[in-house]
């Protein structure tokens, strides 16, 4: 017999409304917190953007009749070929001084007096010595006469048997002997005069005088010092007068780094820019590259000699240098006149060593690129890329050393 409806819904399992209403939100906390713990892990494992500073690299369009294009630049100072600390041959005391900084002075000209009074005794002794020796020259020549006359008439009255032959041996020996001392006084009086001319030299050492025409740069004695050529040590000595600089020998001394000096070559064309007068270019060219290396500095020296002097070029002077581009040899296909020239100008800081290239940070949705480039030339904060770059491009400035290929980056802009 089947069961009835009441029966049926006896059968139900009752069960609380409260628990079954709880089940839902569980459900969902559960849920938060996993997204919670999967959130935590992926951020503490998933690598964090590095922090660089970045800049813009600046595209510079020029015509090609703005001038001759610059390969390399560098800095150096102005120098003179000739120059020199003008001193003394001997040690004295100065007497006076005629020169002050900044006269000029001509080959020659008289400088400084030394004290000489000790040197003019000695060349008054050594010339009374010279007169005494010819006085005494003059007595033997006139005994040597009488010598020579009574030689002649011993000599006859022998062969007339009037004298004996002892007497004729007298007159010979006497003669002999006055010959010999002649002889030896005149080579006294010789001895005398280079005597004479040695003292004289001497006081002419104390006069001196400028070796070549030049301007004084430094005055390094006074009246009353001592001045000796050789270096006293931690005495009051001084060892030059002045120092005189030949300012029609100025020209410039550069230090090349070695691994950019296969772009300077002898006559190449060069622009200089004194620090005093930064927009005063003046013309040069190359004069000489030195064929040694400083080991220390990695640098080669090269010399650049101005095309024309001017007064406001003075020794010593801080300057840059553009070393430009030879021109084309004859007979060579020019570049077509007006035709837009870029240049990529990037901050120095940007530019790495990797070995043995350089190397730039590129910045490219977010992760760094490494570029390998060509530098140009180096102008203060700025370095000018040959290849390697084109304009717009963002370079890392300021980041750490560990950036590598691919790195998640978070730029600020400089």
């Amino acid at each position: 017999m089947a069961p009835d409806k009441h029966t049926l819904d006896a059968l139900k399992i009752h069960r609380p409304a409260s628990a079954a209403g709880s089940r839902g939100p569980m459900m969902l906390g559960v849920v938060a917190v996993a997204a919670l713990i999967g959130a935590a892990i992926w951020w503490f494992y998933h690598p964090k953007a590095i922090e660089v500073q970045t800049a813009s690299a600046r595209a510079i369009t020029a015509s090609a009749g703005d001038g001759a294009r610059t390969l390399l630049n560098a800095s150096g100072y102005v120098t003179a070929r000739r120059a020199a600390t003008v001193s003394s041959k001997v040690t004295g005391r100065v007497i006076d001084v005629l020169v002050e900084e900044g006269m000029k002075v001509e080959e020659g000209q008289v400088l400084a007096h030394l004290d000489s009074s000790n040197v003019a005794v000695n060349l008054r002794l050594a010339e009374a010595q010279l007169e005494a020796a010819r006085q005494s020259l003059g007595e033997t020549e006139a005994n040597l006469v009488l010598a020579q006359k009574n030689f002649e008439r011993s000599t006859n009255l022998a062969e007339a048997k009037v004298v004996s032959a002892s007497d004729l041996d007298r007159a010979v020996a006497e003669l002999a002997a006055l010959q010999a001392r002649l002889a030896r006084q005149r080579s006294e009086i010789l001895v005398a005069e280079q005597q004479v001319a040695t003292w004289k030299q001497q006081i002419d050492d104390t006069v001196i005088r400028a070796p070549f025409a030049g301007i004084v740069t430094s005055k390094n004695a006074q009246q009353g010092e001592m001045i000796s050529p050789i270096s006293a040590g931690g005495g009051f000595t001084r060892t030059g007068i002045c120092t005189l600089v030949d300012m029609n020998s100025l020209e410039v001394e550069v230090d090349v780094n070695e691994a950019y000096i296969n772009r300077v070559s002898p006559g190449q064309p060069v622009q200089v820019t004194l620090d005093a007068y930064p927009d005063w270019r003046i013309p040069a060219k190359v004069i000489a590259i030195i064929p040694a290396a400083d080991r220390q500095k990695a640098t080669v020296r090269v010399r650049v000699g101005f095309e024309a002097l001017d007064p406001r070029i003075l020794p010593d002077m801080g300057l840059k240098v553009a070393f430009q581009e030879a021109e084309p040899p004859a007979g060579a296909v020019a570049s077509t006149p007006g035709a837009p020239r870029t240049t990529i100008v990037v901050p120095s800081t940007a530019v790495r060593r990797a070995g043995d290239r350089d190397v730039v940070w590129v910045v490219r949705n977010g992760r760094v690129e490494r570029r390998a480039v060509n530098v140009g030339m180096r102008t203060g904060d700025e370095t000018t890329i040959a290849a390697g770059l084109t304009g717009g491009e963002r370079v890392v400035i300021q980041g750490p050393d560990t950036l590598a290929d691919g790195a998640r980056v978070a730029e600020t802009s400089h």
